[in-house]
């Protein structure tokens, strides 16, 4: 707990405290578990970095964006600097994904 403290909750200013209700209220919700290892609790996430990522944005285009990617993708489209090739192809690669699902009548 002291780890996450200091990691994450000195950079924002936050307490001890804060950082402890934040991390009880994800261990609630399912987000990290908790095990006691010679009198510490230490915190693990319960799903990879990628799972956790894809559920914020899910969540975030239903209740703020209305289910729609629209804006998000405008938004993206909209920012400065270069997306690069690497990034270009994911990007492509995903919408031929949904172009096939919905082909398929799966969308």
């Amino acid at each position: 707990m002291g780890e996450a403290a200091d990691g994450f909750g000195g950079p924002r200013e936050l307490s001890r405290t804060t950082v402890l209700t934040m991390m009880e209220r994800l261990r609630q919700k399912g987000r990290l578990s908790r095990r006691r290892l010679r009198g510490v609790y230490r915190y693990q996430a319960r799903a990879a970095a990628h799972e956790v990522v894809r559920d914020v944005v899910r969540g975030f285009v239903e209740r703020t964006l209305d289910g729609s990617v629209g804006p998000l993708v405008a938004y993206l489209a909209e920012q400065p600097g270069e997306v690069t090739d690497d990034e270009l192809a994911e990007l492509e690669a995903l919408v031929a994904r949904l172009q096939a699902r919905r082909d398929e009548g799966g969308a």
